[in-house]
């Protein structure tokens, strides 16, 4: 473990509240734009988590005792403490869910860096681990499981959905045995990628001797595995008519729409989603999806047309 602790930073001790056991650990990425810069500069790293408590005790609405995770992780597999072992974490959402697990964030956000290193990911285990040896129990979950945001953002909560293996083990597939060429599109992520043909960002990573999961070329061809579903096999949503996104619409539909755009690094807008409620958040993150491509660009206003609805791929809800 690479733990940087609150007195390598510089801080006092925590006056968060204290709470000694939790049900488990929750885990986060910052909802925001983060730089790329982390991945290639550590010192960027201390740099960002120093901010993000500086910016939760300037927070005068939220009222934070102390930056509201018990810990971070970094691209380059630091921990970096927070409120660290024994303080109630402040990031959850509500009292009751704070008092329910403890957080740790990953140093990842909705745009720029997205997806998780294997090395934050172990990390983040890390983190996982030592708060199961102070008195968190065995649950790990996602901000969202319990409270209405698009965090962790989709590659975070991917990987929690799998159980939040450590990258390496026994959990990572096997290098297939054939495999076929994907073709990158603009708005893939490797994560999204991996998704559509049932395997992991680490396999990819493998199979394809990636340097950084989080440059991808339009154009660049990747290995992927030969007897995987391709996404053009997935059960999607068929197109529900541009009058379905007016008038309040509720419907799981929406919350599958929100999902993918979020998997797609398209969520950027939400703050409490997705969910089933057709918002303007959700109309703003189609909107940058239709801006992002040049043959939706010319109609990006927000609501999805036969057009957009082909491109986003929105698999069965």
């Amino acid at each position: 473990m690479k733990l940087v602790t609150r007195s390598d930073l510089g801080w006092p001790a925590s006056a968060a509240p204290a709470q000694t056991s939790t049900k488990g650990v929750k885990v986060h990425y910052e909802g925001t734009a983060v730089s790329v810069k982390l991945s290639t500069d550590h010192d960027a790293c201390i740099a960002e988590w120093k901010a993000i408590r500086k910016s939760h005790l300037a927070n005068k609405v939220e009222n934070y005792s102390d930056v509201a995770y018990n810990y971070a992780a970094c691209p380059h597999g630091y921990l970096l403490e927070g409120r660290g072992i024994g303080h109630r974490t402040g990031a959850n959402g509500n009292q009751a869910l704070n008092q329910a697990h403890y957080a740790i964030v990953g140093l990842v956000g909705s745009s720029g860096l997205t997806e998780p290193t294997d090395a934050m990911l172990s990390a983040i285990r890390d983190g996982i681990e030592l708060l199961r040896k102070n008195g968190a129990g065995s649950e790990i979950k996602g901000h969202r499981d319990g409270y209405a945001t698009a965090c962790p953002g989709g590659p975070l909560y991917a990987w929690i959905q799998k159980g939040a293996p450590r990258p390496g083990g026994d959990s990572t597939p096997p290098p297939p045995a054939s495999t076929t060429t994907y073709t990158v599109k603009k708005g893939d992520t490797l994560s999204s990628i991996a998704t559509a043909h049932k395997t992991t960002v680490g396999a990819l990573v493998k199979l394809n001797g990636l340097k950084d999961p989080n440059k991808l070329a339009v154009g660049q061809k990747l290995k992927v595995p030969a007897t995987a579903s391709t996404p053009s096999a997935q059960p999607l949503e068929p197109f529900p008519g541009a009058s379905f996104f007016h008038g309040g619409r509720h419907s799981p539909i929406i919350t599958a729409l929100g999902r993918r755009l979020v998997a797609l690094g398209f969520g950027k807008h939400y703050t409490s989603g997705p969910g089933p409620n057709w918002t303007n958040a959700d109309k703003r993150n189609v909107q940058d999806f239709q801006r992002s491509r040049s043959d939706l660009a010319g109609d990006a206003d927000g609501i999805p047309g036969p057009k957009t609805w082909a491109a986003l791929k929105v698999p069965k809800s």
